[in-house]
């Protein structure tokens, strides 16, 4: 039985803009999931605006856009938005010109010194905040210097609250268990930019220009994808290539708008959804 069948689709006549969720949703590792270019070519060619949103810190927005258009996508820069560019917006707000002690990789800090946010290294230097996002080279040493900076005052952001990672082996740690360690260390709790916090919500539709009742989120997690959207107003769409799944709605109690097995099912449907509204 499809998973479809369990839920109305009829929403989706109304929604002109959704926001996407990459890892799990559009590709896997290095790899393209099943839709994933005619998705783009179905929202292009109805005119439905569209972000791309990833609660990943580690790649940069060329990395993504490269990465996606080789699979025979059409994304620009602008299209694209990451955990990483909330969080760099929210510290040049705060702090301009600050400085921070960074774990993570080239997406975070290339976001962070675009906005003149400063990195140190060790205890060189007070740090307004200790920003943490997915690194895949963590040590000892980062662990130390984080938990040694929040204790002397800095501010604890996490780019995201992601435990898991779908790649092509599995799924890996991400952002959530180094933020769980440093949470233990300190006794402080991380601010979460990505989602499910509403500042990459509200962000992806300002661009866009759209109201939450006109837009959809995408995604593959309960509990930051679909929950945060709900947060936000929109409607949700969970689709089942990554994390979560049918059994998990049930175990976790959120509550999609609709369910879909991949990005076929879902263009499939909306194409009947627009059909009938043109008929009506």
């Amino acid at each position: 039985m499809s998973s479809s069948e369990h839920y109305s689709p009829e929403f989706l006549r109304d929604i002109h803009a959704i926001m996407i969720d990459i890892d799990g949703t559009l590709m896997r590792g290095n790899l393209a999931l099943p839709g994933l270019v005619e998705f783009f070519n179905f929202l292009i060619a109805h005119n439905i605006r569209f972000q791309v949103a990833s609660n990943n810190a580690t790649k940069t927005l060329s990395a993504y856009q490269q990465k996606i258009n080789a699979f025979g996508a059409n994304l620009s820069m602008d299209n694209i938005l990451t955990c990483s560019t909330v969080t760099a917006l929210y510290l040049q707000n705060k702090y301009p010109g600050g400085k921070v002690y960074m774990i993570g990789q080239s997406g975070l800090e290339e976001a962070l010194t675009q906005v003149g946010i400063q990195i140190i290294d060790g205890m060189n230097g007070k740090a307004d905040a200790v920003v943490v996002g997915g690194d895949y080279s963590l040590t000892y040493e980062k662990l130390k210097y984080a938990s040694l900076h929040i204790q002397q005052g800095a501010e604890f952001i996490g780019t995201n609250p992601d435990l898991l990672y779908p790649t092509d082996e599995g799924l890996v740690p991400e952002c959530g268990m180094t933020l769980v360690a440093l949470e233990t260390a300190t006794q402080v709790k991380p601010v979460i930019m990505g989602k499910p916090n509403a500042s990459m919500f509200e962000q992806g539709m300002k661009k866009m220009g759209v109201q939450p009742n006109e837009t959809a989120m995408l995604g593959d997690r309960l509990e930051t994808d679909i929950q945060g959207g709900k947060n936000a107003g929109m409607k949700t769409i969970l689709v089942e290539t990554g994390v979560d799944n049918q059994e998990t709605v049930i175990s976790k109690g959120i509550q999609p708008d609709l369910v879909v097995e991949d990005l076929f099912e879902l263009i499939s449907l909306w194409v009947e959804q627009r059909s009938r509204g043109t008929l009506a």
